[in-house]
């Protein structure tokens, strides 16, 4: 059976916090759901060149991948205000593979400050391959971990965001 959903994990750090995200979104989508897991560490992606990257074998794979579920959970760190570059360059190599999916993010930073960061990545996505972007975002500082451990708090809030996207991808996007 197809997976309806792929969580994403973009950082290339081992211990990063936005995987923490990205697996507890994993967990409570696999308790419902066809759910599959992709984390950019298992694949040598290239730098987009706007040209040969495309025809890389990890770039096809990946993008088989995105293009054959119908929402994308996508697990960002930020880093100087931004989402962290890997997500973008996925994106980028990507591309068509996006198009018409309902994406939602898990952010994870440093600070409280940089809220707004992962909106130039959903504004290229609804603008460029005309996605639904879910409004409810999970955005975590540092206060939020303890190791693997997450609070209560942002815990609750990832399961808001699996729980929209679940109902978003039976009820919206059947629809289109």
């Amino acid at each position: 059976m197809m997976s309806e959903f792929l969580v994403i994990s973009t950082s290339l750090n081992a211990d990063s916090n936005s995987r923490i995200l990205a697996r507890k979104a994993f967990e409570f989508l696999e308790e419902k759901h066809q759910v599959e897991w992709l984390d950019l560490r298992d694949f040598a992606l290239p730098q987009c060149d706007g040209d040969a990257a495309y025809a890389h074998p990890d770039v096809k794979t990946v993008s088989a991948k995105i293009e054959a579920v119908k929402c994308v959970i996508m697990a960002v760190p930020i880093y100087n205000y931004a989402a962290g570059s890997p997500a973008k360059n996925l994106i980028e190599l990507t591309g068509k593979a996006w198009t018409d999916k309902l994406v939602g993010f898990l952010c994870a930073a440093g600070g409280k400050h940089s809220y707004m960061a992962v909106l130039g990545l959903a504004n290229s996505l609804m603008l460029d391959f005309r996605c639904w972007i879910i409004p409810r975002f999970v955005y975590a500082d540092g206060s939020a971990f303890d190791g693997e451990a997450i609070d209560s708090n942002v815990a609750e809030r990832i399961k808001e965001l699996t729980t929209t996207a679940a109902r978003l991808s039976q009820t919206a996007l059947s629809r289109v």
